[in-house]
């Protein structure tokens, strides 16, 4: 029963989010450099070392609280593949991860918006859509999950 299609599902939103720690959220140019946010951190490239052929890049700040809560809810969504016998907990736990993904998003709009000169000039990349990318997938395995508990119970009537 694993090769379910929620199974495919948990998958993908797993995958959003480990891509989601690569990939940065928001870019903004300034006149003091570049800055981007990423899961991570805060990341600035200074503008003496743009036209240098080694690039400094320097962390401006660390935000463990999302990179850790990114590495766990991925883990979460992968790891809730291997609850396939018990569909309600599987159901449950699908539920927990979308509150989660919904947390996570929250957290990223709140480190977004202390980032120096706001929204002003800023440009928002791949990584600003995983974290919604990855509640769809939850709901489209969630709802995989309901089509699996009909199917046995259309089933269980046949018998």
């Amino acid at each position: 029963m694993i090769q379910r299609v929620q199974s495919i599902w948990l998958f993908l939103a797993g995958l959003t989010l480990f891509l989601l720690l690569l990939l940065p959220i928001i870019t903004k140019q300034s006149n003091t450099g570049d800055f981007w946010m990423q899961v991570g951190g805060l990341y600035h490239k200074p503008l003496s070392t743009l036209k240098k052929a080694a690039v400094v890049v320097e962390k401006q700040e660390s935000y463990p609280v999302l990179f850790g809560g990114t590495i766990l809810i991925s883990l979460m969504c992968v790891g809730n593949i291997f609850t396939f016998r018990n569909r309600d907990m599987q159901k449950r736990i699908t539920l927990v991860l979308i509150g989660l993904n919904i947390l996570l998003i929250i957290g990223i709009v709140l480190y977004v918006t202390e980032m120096p000169g706001g929204f002003d000039g800023a440009t928002f990349n791949a990584g600003g859509v995983l974290p919604l990318l990855s509640v769809v997938f939850c709901i489209l395995a969630l709802r995989g999950i309901r089509r699996d508990e009909q199917l046995i119970r259309s089933a269980d009537r046949l018998r």
